[in-house]
């Protein structure tokens, strides 16, 4: 009998707490206090028990504690839930296990060495600017020295990888700015950095600013970013995604989940999933979750179709790119009619060949939605003409 394959899944924990709502941010957070934390990790400890079944045939391979800001539930409760993944699921001996921290709340360096000892081998840092005074115009309640220390105590625990997240285009942020934010980042030598363009979500404290807000416009916005891409090559960053630079090796295995169509299941108020060719989305409510109601914000069994376009728009965000083949044979579609656009997007240097496909170029990264718009539209076009001929029975194209 020909053994099961076991497949590769990753597991994300949503911790919903915050000290503080920053200005910019939309992700389901709420204030935090000790006995709704420890009720908290009760109800996720059981949800992982719940969802275990369904993952009897996957190995986890990566982990990742996201939020809000895990790093505000304390050692001992991270470590609970980490024994719960590692009692109920099969854990690979090198999976990749990330928390998400704020310099003003991470552990000390001892509780951090002892959460390494358990597995935990990366650090994703909220950093977002070196400068004091910007950190204050977006929410933010740590400070650079914060962010110093935290690095200290991370290398010190002797956790192998760190991750920082920066934001650019921010409130009077000028070019110089950022350089300098980049420069004192590449002082910390974190082994991968996150760069975000800042961008004003509806229902936020800067979104309801918005009218008096002096932001960098398109232009010094592309500006920063182009100059990320090319500051970061030089000092061994490899751009990896649009958004996500890293030493050889370190990119996150993880986030290459979302934009690999791999499967990854979510945990707690508001998480995402795509399991079980099923993309669902818990409702962001803790009270509901704390009360056991998995109640779903939205549950859809994936098409040919969509995951088609989901695979042009999620390639296209990586430096990797499409790789012809693999679409070919993946959705028994022909690859010319898309090889005919990016010639075009090519000779305006927005995208270029791989050895194994087409993947877009940093200036093209900056119009991407306009691209894989572009792109989703000529296939279905296709399909529709291919249709009609069918119809009019001429089968020769189909």
């Amino acid at each position: 009998m020909k053994p099961k394959t076991i497949r590769p899944l990753g597991l994300y924990l949503h911790i919903p707490f915050c000290k503080s709502k920053c200005a910019y941010c939309d992700f389901y957070s709420l204030p935090h206090s000790e006995e709704k934390m420890d009720e908290y990790v009760e109800r996720l400890t059981a949800h992982l028990l719940e969802t275990a079944p369904m993952a009897a045939g996957h190995t986890v391979d990566t982990l990742y504690f996201g939020g809000g800001t895990p790093s505000y539930l304390g050692y001992e409760r991270i470590a609970q839930l980490l024994q719960a993944v590692k009692k109920n699921y099969r854990l690979d001996r090198h999976a990749e296990i990330t928390m998400e921290a704020n310099p003003d709340s991470l552990f000390d360096w001892k509780a951090l060495r002892a959460l390494r000892r358990m597995g935990l081998n990366r650090i994703s840092l909220g950093v977002q600017s070196s400068d004091d005074e910007m950190l204050r115009r977006l929410g933010r309640i740590h400070t650079w020295k914060q962010v110093c220390d935290a690095v200290e105590a991370v290398r010190r625990a002797k956790i192998p990888d760190l991750s920082v997240d920066l934001i650019y285009g921010l409130p009077e942020q000028t070019m110089e700015q950022w350089k300098k934010t980049l420069q004192d980042v590449l002082q910390l030598q974190p082994q991968h950095i996150s760069c975000y363009g800042l961008k004003l979500e509806d229902g936020t404290p800067l979104w309801q600013q918005r009218d008096t807000l002096i932001l960098p416009d398109d232009d010094l916005q592309a500006d920063m970013y182009l100059y990320t891409v090319d500051f970061l090559a030089q000092n061994g960053y490899e751009q990896y995604e649009i958004s996500n630079f890293a030493r050889p090796g370190h990119a996150s295995r993880h986030n290459m989940k979302y934009w690999t169509l791999s499967e990854y299941a979510g945990f707690g108020p508001g998480a995402h999933s795509d399991f079980g060719n099923v993309r669902y989305a818990y409702v962001r409510d803790l009270e509901l979750y704390l009360k056991g109601r998995l109640i779903l914000s939205e549950s859809e069994t994936m098409t040919e179709q969509e995951r088609e376009r989901e695979y042009l728009m999620l390639s296209l965000r990586t430096a990797q790119g499409i790789c012809v083949r693999e679409f070919e044979n993946r959705f028994r579609q022909r690859f010319d009619v898309l090889e005919k656009l990016l010639l075009t997007y090519a000779r305006h240097g927005l995208a270029c060949r791989t050895e194994v496909g087409w993947r877009l170029t940093p200036q093209g990264f900056l119009v991407s939605n306009q691209i894989i718009t572009a792109l989703t539209d000529a296939l279905v076009e296709e399909k529709q003409r291919r249709m009609a001929k069918a119809a009019a029975g001429d089968y020769r194209i189909v």
